[in-house]
């Protein structure tokens, strides 16, 4: 089995209200037990905001910290879930499931070692 990240693509901006949220993370907790009932949920987490960030950097021989993202944008990464897939395929019908509970936009991507 391989491994991928489901990149959960968050707009920037305020959440929402937590009549709109709480129905929306139950619905999230719901494909995780799936996952986790296949075998393929490995981990998963929610992120602060951008605002939250420190950017490290190494310039020359120096390290240097800054406060808030390196770029700004429109989306920022809000959180993540690692699962075992055989395939993309089966990566992607997972991803199905998360962007359908979720309203948001799902980045998959394979790690180097899967």
């Amino acid at each position: 089995m391989k491994q991928y990240l489901l990149n959960i693509q968050q707009p920037v901006g305020d959440p929402p209200p937590p009549e709109v949220l709480e129905p929306i993370m139950r619905e999230l907790n719901a494909v995780n037990d799936e996952m986790r009932a296949a075998g393929a949920w490995v981990f998963a987490g929610g992120l602060h905001g951008p605002e939250a960030s420190s950017v490290v950097r190494a310039d020359g021989g120096e390290v240097i910290v800054t406060d808030g993202p390196y770029i700004e944008g429109k989306e920022f990464v809000g959180g993540f879930t690692v699962i075992r897939a055989a395939d993309l395929d089966e990566a992607l019908a997972w991803a199905g499931k998360v962007t359908r509970a979720l309203g948001l936009s799902i980045e998959v991507r394979p790690f180097h070692d899967s």
